[in-house]
């Protein structure tokens, strides 16, 4: 594994829509949904879903976080106060959504440079193809798996329930 990729999911520390740091080491225990997520996308209404199960189930233990993303079609093309203000006012999402990142290339941040070097996607490719890929990690910060933008949020509640249980 390269040394610019951490060895435990909880090493990682990006940044929040404040650009404070935002520790991983506090979702240890916890089952998380890692989305990059957009607000001009065909898929953006996944939004609503995403707040069903974090609503469902965040007191369980899971705990959903948004990684606005600008790297596909230009969907993304706001600060990070109006991608937060976007989410809140138009889907009533609550669970964080942190600093925009780059998902793939040379300045990918660190999250996904982890979250790719454990999963990769069909047909083994490692790349993010688009917005709103999802990836389950377990209560002990292994990627359980990952899911294509196609998979919606309803479709992950299985899994969700299985590894919170």
């Amino acid at each position: 594994m390269s040394s610019d990729v951490p060895e435990s999911f909880y090493d990682l520390k990006p940044l929040d829509k404040k650009s404070q740091q935002f520790d991983f080491h506090q979702l240890e225990g916890k089952v998380v949904l890692v989305v990059n997520v957009a607000s001009k996308c065909g898929f953006t209404p996944q939004y609503k879903g995403l707040e069903e199960l974090y609503k469902t189930y965040h007191d369980q233990g899971l705990e959903i976080l948004g990684f606005p993303c600008n790297q596909f079609g230009r969907q993304e093309p706001g600060t990070d106060e109006e991608i937060a203000s976007f989410c809140t006012l138009n889907y009533g999402v609550t669970f964080p959504v942190l600093k925009k990142i780059d998902v793939n290339g040379d300045h990918a941040d660190p999250v996904y440079k982890f979250l790719k070097s454990k999963k990769a996607g069909i047909l083994g490719f490692r790349g993010i193809k688009w917005n709103f890929e999802k990836f389950i990690i377990d209560k002990q910060g292994n990627v359980f798996q990952r899911y294509s933008s196609m998979s919606t949020p309803e479709t992950l509640d299985a899994d969700i329930a299985k590894l919170l249980a």
